[in-house]
């Protein structure tokens, strides 16, 4: 991308993606407060949503296939494709088998949870989602949420905790 030549700005903010080699990872509850995965590792999860109109196709089948190493998981999964042709598509493969195997809850395709005027996560939950905004109680009452990508999210929610870099990195070596 480029700028146009005669473009104004108020700030110039450069960030060299060559010094990102960790997740960040927004804390609860402000969107706002991004902080590195090395901070927040090992902070328990109870709950996790995989959702919103923001988590393309992709990141549900990166989610898939991570789960499907598994028998269990230790938290609450909620699986909400943001489209009727997602969620099709992602029964056609067979996802919604590997979903339904860890006793994942699939919702209606739409916001559900991201909204928080459908589903609601359990009071006081702490929960990873990948949804785009973690206000207070937007999710659940009292629910503390993190923001992260879905593989962030399908591990924190094998593991109950935020993972480490480390187990994350070699955790998500595998997905193609």
């Amino acid at each position: 991308m480029s700028a146009d030549a005669n473009a104004d700005y108020s700030a110039i903010i450069e960030i060299d993606l060559t010094n990102v080699n960790e997740p960040i990872v927004c804390c609860p509850n402000d969107p706002d407060d991004a902080r590195l995965l090395s901070e927040v590792a090992g902070e328990p999860i109870d709950e996790v949503f995989i959702g919103s109109c923001m988590t393309n196709i992709g990141h549900f089948r990166a989610a898939g296939k991570l789960l499907d190493q598994v028998s269990s998981v230790n938290t609450r999964f909620w699986i909400c494709p943001p489209t009727r042709m997602d969620a099709h598509t992602l029964m056609e493969e067979g996802y919604y088998n590997i979903f339904g195997k860890v006793g994942a809850r699939t919702e209606m395709p739409g916001c559900s949870l991201c909204m928080g005027n459908q589903a609601r996560v359990l009071a006081g939950a702490t929960v990873i989602s990948t949804s785009t905004r973690n206000f207070p109680n937007r999710l659940g009452d009292g629910a503390d949420v993190y923001l992260g990508s879905a593989e962030l999210a399908a591990i924190g929610g094998i593991l109950g905790r935020l993972p480490t870099p480390t187990e994350y990195l070699e955790n998500t070596a595998q997905i193609n």
